[in-house]
Parts: structure tokens; C-alpha cells; sequence
């Protein structure tokens, strides 16, 4: 929990192979004052963690160090089995932000454990999962149970769909894709915990975020770059186009936007993007916000959106497909 000084503790916590790669990759672009764990059943792959990242080897005597084995239920296993260290990771966290995959095994049966026991400590807690390709029919399944038992549990769920990623860069190498998701998610954990943590142009409150992701069901994110003379009209373009966002948030029930600029971001430019951004949301949409000034962007800007209470029950429903049929 916060400290004598009120400043608050977050917590980024990879759950599994594709958490642990999004926690890395945060831990290569910066995580500010966040705090980053991998939990993992993969003794192997936790070694290949950024030496910044802490590492836990979830269920040792269970699964030995060798993983699931693509199996949710011994991960789930192994994660309770384990529920001391992770206790010792989340029990002093304000915002404990959980990045997995659903659809395997490690992140699918050990994210929901890893959130309740996060929230049983008071945490505000938000899973950012990403959600396998339509053609992984037996995965899909899988991602659908575990999605919602996350959600459950969690505060909010930010889900990114693969198929959303394939038609945003279908020409990209995979393996650069699957990057991608994880720069998009760890970005977006980046910008978040950076504005709540450090001095910014606009801060964003932790009680308002708060009031905004708890009980926010689930959520999907967009992202948007521009710069040059319209880069304050193309950035709100290409974060509401963006592919990842093909769904109707008109009736979202909140969203968080953030924008990060160079030193000429001004303040009237970052109120200007965000009126916007925001014009198709509801009256009742409650909507927290924030700018950053970081010197890594010379004269381009880079937004960030959540929305939160979509309706979503594809992703939540492992018997949807046979109830449509």
C-alpha cells in the first residue's frame, strides 16, 4: 500500500511464457517506479528474464520447473501451491497490473489466482491479456474460460484480440507481431503507471482510475501515433480506426486516455486531442486523462485509450460458438 509519503506501489506481473515477454519488454522501455515479477511454471524461460524483473517459479514441486504443459488446471494448481510467494510480490501493491495470454497454460490457470490473491490484499487490480487467433480452435476455448474467470476476479479485463493484430500488420514476420502486442501492452502499462507516479503535463489520479477500472468488466485499448503540421487531427484518427479497437464504444461505461508528446506538447494541443477523442462517448461516461512530456518524442505525439464496460460475451462464453450454431 501506499507508503508514509503516499506514494503509491504498482506492480506489473506477467503470468506465463507471453505475460513474462510483455513484463520484459516493459522492463526494456522502462517501468518507471512499477516494480516488475514473472510468475512462471518454465524455470527455462524465467532465466531469459531482464535482470530488473523478479522471478517466480510457480508449483516447483509440481511441475518440477518444465511447465504446464498447456494445462490451466495444473497451472491453477501449481499457482495456489505457490500462494505465499505470491503473496510476498502483490500484498504491499496499490495497482497490480497482470499481462498473460489466455489460451495455454501457464497464464490462462494462473492470472485469475495471481488477481484474486492481489485483490484479497486490497489491490486495484487489471488483467491485460491477449486472446489467440480465431483458427486456434482449441485454444479459443481455453481463452474464453480463463478470460472470464480473470474477470471474475479482476477489476477490468483489457483484452487484445490476435486476429485484431493480424489485420492491423498482416505482412509483419510473426514473431515481430506477437512483439507488437506485447509493445502495445507494456506501452500502455508504461504510459499509465508513468503518469499516476511522476509529475506530467496532466496527472492522472489514482482515485479517479480507481473509480474508472473497478468493476469495469471488460475493456479494449487503442493506439495512435502521428506527428508533423496535422499530427493533432491524425492522432485521434488512427487511435479511434486503429484495428485493435473494432468493436462500439460509443456505450462504453468510462475510458482512459493518455497522451505522451515532446517538449512543444502544449496543454491547449493535449485538451484539444483529448475533446476528440472523446466526443462519441456517452454523457455518462466517466473519463479520466493524462499527457506526458517525454523528450523521446521529437514533434510526434503517441495516445493511448481504454475503454472499459464493453460488452464482450464471444470472449467470455467457452459455449458460445455451439450456442450460435
Amino acid at each position: 500500500m501506499a507508503d508514509e509519503e503516499g506514494r503509491l506501489s504498482i506492480v506489473v506481473a506477467g503470468a506465463g511464457g507471453a505475460g513474462c515477454n510483455t513484463v520484459n519488454r516493459l522492463a526494456s522501455i522502462g517501468a518507471g517506479k512499477a516494480r516488475l515479477v514473472a510468475f512462471n511454471t518454465d524455470k527455462k524461460h524465467l532465466k531469459s528474464m531482464n535482470d530488473s524483473v523478479e522471478r517466480i517459479l510457480l508449483g516447483a514441486s509440481i511441475t518440477k520447473g518444465l511447465g504446464a504443459g498447456g494445462d490451466p488446471g495444473m497451472a491453477e494448481k501449481a499457482a495456489f501451491a505457490s500462494k505465499k510467494l505470491i503473496e510476498q510480490q502483490v500484498s504491499d501493491a496499490d495497482l497490480v497490473f497482470i499481462a498473460a495470454g489466455m489460451g495455454g497454460g501457464t497464464g490462462t490457470g494462473s492470472a485469475p489466482v495471481i488477481a484474486q490473491i492481489a485483490k484479497d490484499h486490497g489491490a486495484l487490480v487489471v488483467g491485460m491479456v491477449t486472446f489467440p487467433f480465431a483458427l486456434e480452435r482449441a485454444r479459443i476455448k481455453k481463452a474464453r474460460s480463463g478470460t472470464a474467470k480473470l474477470a471474475d476476479v479482476c477489476d477490468c479485463v483489457v483484452v487484445i484480440q490476435n486476429d485484431k493484430l493480424y489485420q492491423w500488420v498482416p505482412n509483419l514476420q510473426i514473431d515481430k507481431a506477437f512483439a507488437l502486442a506485447d509493445d502495445v501492452v507494456a506501452k500502455a502499462v508504461a504510459g499509465i503507471s508513468h503518469t499516476i507516479l511522476e509529475p506530467s503535463l496532466i496527472n492522472l489520479d489514482f482515485s479517479d482510475v480507481k473509480t474508472l477500472m473497478d468493476g469495469g468488466g471488460l475493456a479494449m485499448i487503442a493506439r495512435g501515433e502521428a506527428s508533423g503540421y496535422a499530427r493533432a487531427e491524425e492522432v485521434v484518427a488512427s487511435t479511434l480506426d486503429h484495428p485493435l479497437l473494432d468493436v462500439d464504444f460509443s456505450e462504453a461505461s468510462g475510458a482512459l486516455f493518455h497522451l505522451s508528446g515532446g517538449p512543444d506538447l502544449t496543454l491547449g494541443e493535449a485538451t484539444d486531442i483529448g475533446e476528440k477523442l472523446t466526443a462519441r462517448l456517452g454523457d455518462d461516461c466517466n473519463v479520466v486523462w493524462g499527457s506526458r512530456i517525454d523528450d523521446r518524442f521529437d514533434k510526434s505525439l503517441e495516445a493511448f485509450m481504454v475503454f472499459t464496460g464493453i460488452p464482450s460475451p464471444l470472449l467470455l462464453d467457452p459455449d458460445a460458438e455451439t450456442k450460435e450454431k
